[in-house]
């Protein structure tokens, strides 16, 4: 741990209240509670980390926030509710203790491997990594998190490769990443196999075995057999200390989805608060006793992220869960979304906190609980009380249906990106017809920056500016002195996240307690310049999914004689649907401006999203251009 002063940051809101009326219902902070555990009277309990129901915020610690190391925290945890389910999948619970002994193996076995010492990081630049690297190839399962976890524990820096990479994608990736060590799925041997040459830094490979019976590759190594040949002591290191430390690295890389992908670069200390929910609330924890009594006392968090481990949304989650002493649950199904079999998952394994992406997973699954309850036997959703959407907004539509058929639930979009962790929430809960939206409260240390990047809007203000969070942020790019110093800009002494969305700042009300709402436009690499006129096409793409007979819908340009370029929608309809491009402008006049409305539909049988349901704009071009 590395106590950190934070003095002259902006005070915190004090308290807020969450009002379960008829309307929508937003806040910035995660709500507590005043809960009562046996022997454990009056305590206070974090909402989303923790698991309690919601009422008011706890004031914000003035004290100097602390720094923590992923690993250590784990650790900590273990030590003191070893026979807590941990992960559950397939029917198999792994405990705590279980799971401390399986990931100790595995940082014993890369340590054995002659993994380089740790640079400390004030050597080192904010682009420069100063530790090996272990790609993680796998589609969901206890291996992704344990591997996660072991390579921390050795000291080594995992990162996360997308398991669609063709074989060019997959050698740019690792290569990128200076890649030591792959933990990858039998499954993805034959593309790793064409570009084994091609990859001059790669020394150690693990296979883990699945259903594709895929033989070893020329010197790999089974993953459970370097698990049965390594110790279960606890690491021991002779550089920095011999501990593990809160400068050590946690590595995402972005999906690529507009371009090629970047390693985003953290400290554990700053991604542990900023990104992978260890929170007291809305503050920091400041010490790790308090972090491990919590855990205690706290009713477990049992949450269940449907998106791929390759994807933040999913490992935030997932250690966000971790960081209370719960269970990670993962459905059986892991290569596509199969509704049936998460909605049983979930009902079975009695999970609270489920995660989706958007209307691409959230259509499917309240597809799923509508028909079950339609046919007489639906779903025990009881336990089940937060749908977090992460990575895409659920659209209102879909708001209303969920909370129509399952009432107690709560509904949050998340906004977040790999280079600002978490940032603002919008919550729907109680009656449907209040569900709503595309705007979040204005949380702490989120901004508005003017268009040039000079400072900041105010409230009010009417032009679009730059999404913006100061605090914790990232180091930087892995390998890119000069992205990092664009997407990490210092304005007035203060170093701002800038990953390239486009938003206006509303001024607050009473309803929402005079904070200033955030009115989210969409990423500015997918704007469509037609006409001389900046068009979103989130902004688009919203407006044309209101019409009920639409399924899914992605909205990209093309070039165009008289507008530069113009917008096209690719459009997958429902089941049975007919609805006409006459319907669908109907429908997209009711919400949006008519110089945005699409010039051109393409109607196919299934709109492409990558396995975290983002959209493939890249794929989306290639349709408008047919």
């Amino acid at each position: 741990m590395i106590a950190r002063n934070e003095s002259g940051r902006k005070p915190k809101l004090a308290e807020l209240t969450l009002l379960r009326t008829g309307h929508s219902v937003r806040f910035d902070h995660f709500v507590t509670e005043s809960c009562k555990q046996p022997g454990n009277t009056n305590r206070t309990q974090s909402f989303f980390p923790m698991g309690g129901r919601c009422k008011t915020l706890a004031p914000m610690s003035s004290v100097s926030a602390v720094d923590f190391n992923l690993a250590e925290v784990h650790e900590a945890i273990a030590a003191v509710v070893p026979d807590r389910a941990c992960i559950v999948w397939r029917g198999k619970t792994w405990t705590w203790r279980e799971t401390t002994e399986r990931t100790r193996r595995l940082a014993n076995y890369l340590i054995a491997q002659s993994v380089a010492n740790p640079v400390q990081r004030e050597f080192l630049d904010g682009h420069e990594a100063g530790q090996d690297t272990v790609g993680i190839y796998l589609h969901n399962g206890n291996e992704y998190l344990e591997a996660m976890l072991g390579a921390y524990k050795s000291r080594m820096a995992p990162f996360n490769v997308n398991y669609r990479y063709v074989a060019e994608e997959l050698r740019y990736l690792l290569n990128d990443a200076t890649c030591k060590v792959l933990i990858y799925h039998a499954a993805f041997a034959p593309t790793l196999a064409e570009v084994l040459p091609e990859l001059p830094n790669l020394t150690v490979l693990l296979q883990v075995a699945d259903d594709s019976e895929n033989a070893l590759l020329p010197g790999a190594v089974d993953y459970e057999e370097a698990l049965a040949q390594a110790s279960s002591a606890r690491p021991e290191f002779q550089v920095m200390g011999g501990a593990w430390s809160p400068d050590d690295l946690y590595v995402l890389y972005t999906g690529g989805t507009t371009g090629m992908p970047k390693g985003v670069l953290w400290r554990q200390g700053d991604a542990a608060p900023a990104a992978l929910g260890l929170t007291n609330g809305p503050a920091e924890w400041t010490s790790l006793q308090a972090i491990v009594d919590n855990a205690v006392a706290a009713v477990p968090l049992i949450t269940l992220p449907s998106a791929p481990f390759m994807h933040g949304a999913g490992q935030w989650i997932a250690f966000r869960s971790w960081h209370s002493g719960g269970a990670v649950v993962i459905q059986s199904e892991v290569k596509r979304l199969d509704p049936p079999e998460i909605l049983a998952t979930i009902a079975r394994e009695t999970v609270s906190f489920f995660q989706i992406v958007g209307d691409a997973f959230g259509r499917p699954l309240i597809d799923e609980i509508e028909r079950a309850a339609a046919a007489g036997s639906p779903y025990d959703l009881s336990k089940l009380t937060i749908i977090l959407s992460g990575g895409a907004a659920l659209s209102a539509g879909l708001k209303q249906r969920f909370l129509a058929a399952v009432p107690h639930l709560i509904l949050v979009d998340g906004i977040g990106s790999s280079e600002a962790g978490g940032q603002m929430q919008n919550v729907s809960a109680g009656s449907p017809e209040g569900a709503s939206t595309g705007t979040f409260i204005c949380a702490p240390n989120n901004h508005v920056l003017t268009e040039a990047l000079d400072g900041e809007l105010e409230a009010g203000h009417e032009g679009l500016g730059w999404l913006a969070k100061s605090g914790r942020l990232p180091l930087g790019y892995l390998g890119d002195a000069a992205k990092t110093a664009k997407t990490f800009p210092t304005i007035a002494k203060v170093r701002y996240s800038v990953p390239g969305d486009r938003a206006r700042l509303l001024p607050g009300s009473e309803a929402t307690f005079g904070l200033p709402l955030v009115e989210l436009h969409g990423r500015d690499s997918v704007t469509i310049n037609s006409g001389g006129e900046k068009i979103f096409a989130e902004e688009v793409e919203a407006a044309i999914v209101a019409h009920p007979e639409v399924y899914d819908c992605v909205v990209t340009g093309r070039p165009s004689e008289r507008w530069g370029n113009e917008v096209v929608a690719i459009v997958q309809r429902s089941v049975g649907s007919t609805v006409s491009d006459d319907d669908l402008l109907a429908e997209a006049t009711k919400h949006v401006a008519r110089y945005k409305l699409p010039k051109a539909f393409v109607y196919v049988d299934k709109v492409l999203r990558s396995p975290s349901g983002k959209a493939d704009y890249r794929w989306a071009k290639e349709q408008a251009a047919l």
